[in-house]
């Protein structure tokens, strides 16, 4: 048996990559969620972080649904 080693570098170095860049922008939809409780706590509004939390998630969550149609195809 053969194991080709650069490929298993590739996919290894593209997972990493891609899992570190998805937890990242999760982490930004919950800190623009803090956001907004923190405004809302002092009488403000944060619209704008909001929006971004929601764009944070919507990307997360295409990012998950265009792996799983990499699986399923």
């Amino acid at each position: 048996m053969k194991i080709d080693w650069a490929a298993l570098g590739s996919v290894f170095g593209v997972s990493l990559i891609s899992t570190v860049a998805l937890v990242g922008l999760f982490t930004l939809g919950i800190v623009g969620l803090t956001k907004r409780e923190t405004a809302a706590a002092q009488g403000g509004s944060a619209t704008l972080a909001v929006t971004g939390a929601y764009a944070c998630f919507a990307a997360c969550a295409a990012a998950v649904a265009y792996g799983i149609y990499l699986i399923v195809a």
